[in-house]
């Protein structure tokens, strides 16, 4: 388990949908995030067995940020409100926060939607996460 503040997390999905290694942040700066140490995995005696390194810390006009590496997956469950054989996804309301950067971080993604329309159906302006030429199956 990591511990990884969540605006962070958001953006290092958001990271890995779009190409970006890494990125500086001043989240997390002079915490244990930053520091290392925080518990990764327990042994069986209850001690620590692995911790976290330290981050790469780096000052940009005066502060300090972290160095976070982005998130890739390799699939990505998300439930959209509505959805097309293309793959567009429209999300409602806190769905839009975390679903759309963790779609495009996952190398495939699953979506589950409560309602599937033709193709054309949805405004091209109400499409949350765009589809892609892939291959795409339903029950």
């Amino acid at each position: 388990m990591e511990l990884t503040p969540q605006g962070t997390l958001a953006e290092r999905l958001r990271a890995g949908g779009a190409g970006i290694p890494a990125f500086y942040t001043p989240a997390g700066v002079g915490t244990q995030v930053a520091e290392g140490g925080l518990p990764w995995r327990y042994a069986a005696d209850g001690s620590v067995a692995v911790a976290s390194p330290p981050k790469e810390v780096r000052s940009f006009d005066g502060v300090d940020h972290i160095l976070e590496y982005a998130i890739t997956t390799d699939y990505a469950l998300v439930r959209a409100a509505r959805g097309d054989r293309h793959g567009n996804l429209v999300f409602r309301r806190p769905a839009r926060n975390f679903n759309p950067p963790a779609a495009m971080a996952g190398r495939v993604t699953i979506a589950e939607v409560e309602e599937l329309v033709e193709p054309g159906v949805l405004d091209p302006d109400e499409i949350h996460l765009p589809g892609c030429s892939c291959s795409l199956s339903w029950r």
